[in-house]
């Protein structure tokens, strides 16, 4: 997707559509800045524990607020540029509350009937239960201790195999030692080729173990000592400390982050500030109260939506500058008549729907923009319902796992297959058309 919006930026310069600046305008767009944080901001509250995630219903509750998806930000700024006026920072609930209760009741009723039952082929790396994992490590090394001991907020335990030339190969450890250059505690050995009848359970060493390539290790300390020792050359982790850190709710750092973002909230909800000033100021924060690092605020934004965004942004524009959206709006205006806003809509959302299944919602929602603008001016009605209606119809992105990210990061753990989505997508999309055509025009009237 980053190469196809990149690649669109260089082709409108190099047809003459846009100039240089022009092309790559969307890489400075304040929008697009505003999203980069938006990513920084979720990174804080996943990493502190704050944070699960859910498919469709994901989805759903992303059309709660301003922030819930980069769509809802595209289509405020693109009312403004229209001649409307931005959405405000619930505004989207208005919308969002009937679809989430509509989506909940439809996955609740119908989830059981219409999805297959499979067992997953692989699991992704999702952070296991705590609860889970500390009854594994117990009945594996036979150590006597509670889970809020094994997990809490600042200290956890790291499982690691001694590496195939590891430095640790022909080291005497026991139980009560410490790591050399972490100070991290042992709490059991395990011998790696230990396949007795005893495997499954208590094959924990008791004495001192001269330890070898496989031999396995669990050991207690600071999270971020245990992150340090996971990461040498000498050990592989079994489990990231950083997936399990994420496991432990109300982590480190969470209510930090709480904070920040309910100050970013209210900057954006009274429009003190632009939102882009909003974000980076909450992004900076998360940094200088040490809730994320610098590394880890570069590692949480999805660049990927960022050149896509950027890339595409120009493509809207020239749409514009060009008068193509000019076209486009007379001739669907010529198939369905200039009577009716609603049959607009209908068509425009329709073809919002279907684009959305195989490209990026927002790269969709970029190309319908200026179309939808151009028929609300020649029909001489407000902007707002279409923008509103785009959003709904972006959202609608159920019927393949490529739709969308949230989509395809539950294929692997759910065991789905590609002809699955459709099945509970497929009525979720006529309740999200029902209320894009139907409802929306009567909260933003034409």
């Amino acid at each position: 997707m980053a190469l196809v919006a990149v690649g669109v930026a260089l082709a409108l310069w190099a047809t003459g559509v846009l100039t240089l600046p022009e092309a790559f305008a969307g890489f400075g767009d304040p929008t697009v800045l505003f999203i980069a944080s938006l990513f920084v901001v979720s990174e804080a509250l996943d990493a502190t524990g704050v944070t699960a995630w859910l498919a469709f219903a994901a989805t759903a509750g992303s059309l709660l607020t301003l922030t819930g998806t980069p769509v809802n930000i595209v289509v405020s700024e693109a009312a403004v540029a229209a001649g409307g006026r931005e959405f405000g920072f619930f505004e989207f609930a208005l919308a969002g509350i009937p679809l989430v209760v509509c989506t909940v009741v439809i996955v609740a009723l119908g989830g059981g009937r219409l999805l297959p039952s499979r067992s997953a082929d692989r699991l992704s790396d999702l952070a296991p239960d705590p609860r889970e994992h500390a009854q594994t490590l117990r009945d594996s090394y036979d150590v006597d201790l509670d889970t809020a001991r094994l997990f809490s907020v600042r200290e956890g335990v790291a499982e690691v195999l001694v590496a195939p030339r590891s430095r640790l190969i022909g080291r005497t450890v026991s139980v009560g030692m410490t790591t050399r250059d972490e100070n991290l505690v042992i709490l059991a050995v395990r011998r790696g080729d230990d396949d007795g009848p005893n495997a499954s359970r208590g094959t924990g060493v008791a004495g001192a173990l001269v330890l070898q390539a496989g031999d396995a290790v669990l050991v207690q300390g600071p999270w971020a000592a245990l992150t340090r020792y996971a990461q040498s050359p000498d050990v592989i982790a079994v489990t990231p400390p950083q997936t399990l850190q994420r496991a432990v709710p109300w982590g480190r750092g969470a209510k930090r982050a709480i904070g920040i973002l309910a100050v970013m909230v209210v900057l954006l909800a009274t429009g003190l500030v632009p939102a882009p000033v909003a974000g980076l100021l909450a992004a900076g924060a998360l940094v200088l109260t040490g809730v994320l690092t610098v590394p880890q605020t570069y590692r949480s934004i999805s660049w990927t939506t960022v050149i896509l965004i950027a890339g595409m942004i120009p493509l809207s524009s020239a749409f514009v500058s060009t008068g193509a959206a000019d076209v486009f709006a007379a001739a669907v205006l010529r198939v369905i008549g200039s009577g009716s806003p609603q049959v607009a809509l209908l068509v425009l959302c329709l073809l919002t729907m279907v684009l959305g299944q195989f490209i990026s919602n927002v790269a969709t929602v970029l190309v319908v923009i200026p179309i939808a603008v151009a028929i609300s001016q020649t029909l001489g009605v407000s902007v707002q319902p279409f923008m509103m209606a785009l959003t709904v119809a972006g959202a609608a992105a159920f019927l393949t796992p490529v739709a969308t990210p949230v989509n395809l990061m539950v294929m692997q753990p759910g065991g789905y297959r590609f002809g699955d989505y459709g099945k509970l997508g497929l009525p979720l999309m006529v309740v999200y058309l029902a209320v894009a055509v139907l409802y929306v025009p009567l909260i933003w009237p034409f």
